[in-house]
């Protein structure tokens, strides 16, 4: 007989995919001067190329950011990106552009704690086996959540979106870590601190059991959209057991049928420029391959 293997680290959950991080923006220009030459991240080339919204590419998933008062996640997005050393010195070029807002840097072990201009918070990592063969994308995205909930709302994921949820300690901390997609999560931390109000960020997921979550949902009255044939929005995170709302996000659920599922989505190589520049290098992967 040959090799054992755990098959079972290979079984998807319900949730296929964390697709979008939404914030809203008051300012492209500062925006692109952040995420795109500051991240290295490349601005959608097909898809709201205006000056009311950016929709940002990052590996498979993407950052919109419409046009409007500031959001602020509660909490930060963890992006995987190709080289670190390459990345400090792209946020050392922006540095002077944005010296009257929020926009701060710092270096940790393995990673590079990052502040967009208006306070939104982002940890990049360097490519690691604990986030498969990604080189870019969106690893996870961490809520500071009231002490008490991690347990609560680790079985709404399981019982309402039929995914993977477990609680365990994260950062000194009890967190409810749910499966959102292939090497892909999201992660609620408890915190003792008072958390700022919710101000409408959303996040976008999309679900291969697309009818069965919208009932459970539909029959607790927790659909707060019903978009188009293709997509539900939903509000609170509540106690599968009490019903007590223990989390707000709005969720953007859609269906694998939905029109922009698995689209492609461009990634440039930041490091080519113009003088110094490499014939079939334009685009970097956001996938590594498995080593054998």
């Amino acid at each position: 007989m040959g090799m054992l293997f755990d098959r079972a680290a290979e079984d998807l959950s319900n949730v296929v995919g964390l697709e979008h991080v939404n914030v809203r923006v008051p300012d492209q220009r500062a925006a692109t001067l952040f995420y795109i030459t500051g991240l290295g991240l490349t601005r959608d080339p097909y898809l709201v190329t205006g000056v009311v919204n950016m929709w940002v590419n990052i590996g498979r998933s993407q950052l919109h950011l419409p046009i409007g008062k500031p959001q602020v996640l509660r909490g930060r997005v963890g992006l995987v990106v190709p080289n670190l050393k390459y990345l400090a010195k792209s946020l050392q070029t922006v540095r002077a552009d944005l010296k009257n807002t929020k926009f701060a840097c710092r270096s940790g072990k393995s990673h590079i704690d990052v502040t967009c201009p208006w306070g939104n918070r982002f940890r990049c990592h360097q490519p690691d086996p604990r986030f498969g063969p990604t080189v870019l994308g969106i690893a996870y995205v961490l809520f500071n959540v009231p002490a008490g909930t991690a347990k609560g709302i680790a079985g709404f994921y399981r019982e309402t979106l039929d995914t993977a949820a477990t609680v365990k300690t994260f950062e000194k901390a009890p967190a409810a870590h749910i499966v959102v997609g292939h090497h892909q999560h999201l992660i609620f931390r408890e915190s003792q601190e008072r958390l700022p109000k919710y101000d409408g960020h959303h996040l976008q997921l999309y679900v291969s059991n697309f009818s069965g979550p919208h009932a459970k949902l539909l029959d607790r009255g927790l659909i707060t959209q019903e978009s188009n044939q293709y997509q539900y929005r939903f509000l609170n995170i509540v106690d599968p057991d009490s019903e007590k709302v223990l989390y707000a996000l709005e969720h953007e659920i859609r269906s694998m049928t939905h029109p922009l599922y698995a689209r492609r989505l461009i990634n440039r190589n930041p490091v080519q420029t113009n003088s110094a520049f490499a014939p079939g290098y334009e685009e970097r992967p956001w996938a590594a391959p498995y080593p054998t």
